[in-house]
């Protein structure tokens, strides 16, 4: 069982891939969308697309583009865009997003939970700002350290302390960047809970669903792999910050 499998089935109940509440959500989406009628909006590693769903859903007059590199998400987010009437205003890519281009600027580009793709926050906003029209806004989701992690914390993650650097720093880095956040949301206790509950249940769940499967026994082992690392290792180290920024 791959890496973009094993996504696909932890998020399984929860399609926005980041310790995000739908809450939370719905306001970063309706403020980073403003009071634009029409435009355009691209998520770079989109998965199977729940942020750019729910903007065309929420805006008829708007148009998405994703990127991923995992064509059964994509596929997926083709599917659900066909039953929510919205296919036709959406345009799915099957390639890594740091290769992605377009003659046409956007007026909102996310990238949330998908910094890894560029190998880091400020290669993100080089990239993000590449394809962002003048005035546009940049929605971006990046973890940062609560405290300084124990070597359990970076077990767990399987990181460096280097990764990440606490809020202060990550944000004055953004600012250094020619950014300014205009809204940010840092994600609580409880959305970080329920999100890692409900990545680690609908993996286990998948496994006790299908115990002669193959690939059961992997995605059982990930999934306590995965709970383990979190419980006893990173819970209430690692943050996550979402910022809707603007160029200076």
């Amino acid at each position: 069982m791959d890496r973009q499998q094993i996504s696909r089935l932890a998020h399984a109940h929860r399609p926005i891939a980041a310790p995000l509440g739908d809450g939370s959500v719905a306001r970063l989406l309706e403020r980073a969308l403003g009071g634009q009628e029409s435009g355009r909006v691209l998520d770079l590693g989109c998965g199977e697309g729940a942020w750019l769903l729910r903007a065309l859903a929420a805006r008829p007059g708007w148009h998405a583009v994703g990127v991923d590199v995992d064509a059964a998400a994509l596929t997926r987010a083709r599917e659900t865009a066909a039953a929510l009437g919205v296919v036709r205003r959406i345009g799915l890519h099957h390639r890594d997003a740091r290769e992605f281009t377009d003659r046409e600027r956007f007026d909102l580009v996310l990238c949330v939970g998908a910094t890894h793709a560029f190998d880091g926050l400020l290669p993100t906003l080089a990239a993000a700002g590449e394809l962002l029209a003048p005035g546009g806004r940049l929605l971006v989701g990046e973890g940062f350290w609560e405290r300084a992690p124990s070597p359990a914390a970076l077990d767990g993650l399987g990181a460096a302390p280097e990764d990440f650097a606490d809020l202060a720093t990550t944000t004055d880095r953004v600012l250094a960047d020619g950014w300014t956040p205009v809204d940010a949301h840092v994600s609580t206790v409880r959305e970080w809970d329920d999100y890692e509950f409900a990545w680690t249940g609908s993996l286990a769940e998948w496994a006790l669903d299908h115990p002669e499967h193959p690939d059961a026994a992997t995605a059982r082992e990930a999934a306590d792999h995965h709970r383990a690392g979190w419980l006893h290792g990173y819970r209430g180290t690692l943050g996550f910050v979402t910022y809707l920024l603007r160029r200076d």
